[in-house]
């Protein structure tokens, strides 16, 4: 293995199982670290690619693949490597410590009936071509986000920049009527998964994802951007993600509705 191709190339792990990494916020930024439970952890500043190293799981030691399930901890609001053993022992509901870990599923969703339209887009007013949402179980009781207490359940949005993720504001009686025509805007699972829209000047698409993989996404773009409008590396690694989350996708099904 020459370099690591999961999401170690993106972010440096906590120190631990269940201790979250010290961080170094840049002025005005937003660390994924104070968003409210599961994006957490800290983020690579670095441009260079990882050096070398073999991943373990913060649990137990064992090595772990690039490619390897996550477990939030969701009062140290950070991202854990697991193991599969230990993954699967925090699929159980309220597993270890009163439910304080939760692994992050590995559902990739789109829906394919009635897409969003680029009017419904510009009713959310969000101010980028790419953000996700999410809600926290937990809430921000510590009022390190931009607007202060972030409320449990309160369902938020994020943008990625060049200085990590940055909250932005969301219309959340549009959210609202949009969420009554398309389902899939409110079915993922608080703390451990999120929604991902993406405009182009061709067309909405929207994807429900693991939270880690929005985790990546802010990763990229401290890794890659550039200059003013971030550079055609910081491009070309946006649509390769994209297209990594396309092809994961299965067509979405409410529950109860699912195969």
């Amino acid at each position: 293995m020459t370099s690591k191709t999961g999401l170690g190339r993106f972010v440096k792990p906590p120190g631990g199982a269940g201790q979250p990494a010290a961080q170094v916020k840049p002025a005005g930024s937003v660390l994924p670290g104070e968003l409210p439970a599961a994006l957490a952890s800290r983020l690579s500043s670095s441009a260079q690619p990882a050096a070398a190293e073999a991943e373990h799981c913060e649990f137990c030691g064992a090595q772990v693949p690039d490619e390897h399930g996550h477990v939030a901890d969701l009062e140290g609001a950070s991202l854990i490597c697991a193991c599969r053993a230990c993954y699967l022992l925090f699929t159980q509901p309220n597993a270890g410590r009163g439910g304080r870990y939760k692994a992050v599923p590995d559902r990739y969703c789109f829906e394919d009936v009635g897409a969003l339209t680029a009017a419904e887009w510009d009713e959310l007013q969000i101010p980028v071509g790419l953000a996700f949402f999410l809600r926290s179980t937990r809430g921000d009781p510590g009022g390190s986000s931009p607007r202060g207490s972030t409320a449990t359940g309160e369902l938020t949005g994020f943008y990625p920049s060049p200085a990590g993720a940055t909250e932005c504001q969301l219309d959340l009686r549009a959210w609202q009527r949009l969420a009554a025509e398309h389902p899939m805007l409110t079915a993922a699972e608080p703390d451990v998964e999120a929604v991902l829209l993406t405009k182009s000047a061709d067309q909405v698409e929207y994807f429900l994802v693991p939270i880690d993989v929005c985790y990546e996404l802010a990763g990229r773009m401290r890794l890659h951007w550039r200059g003013f409008d971030g550079g055609e590396e910081a491009r070309a690694s946006i649509a390769a993600f994209l297209a990594s989350v396309r092809s994961r996708a299965r067509a979405f099904e409410p529950i109860g509705q699912e195969a």
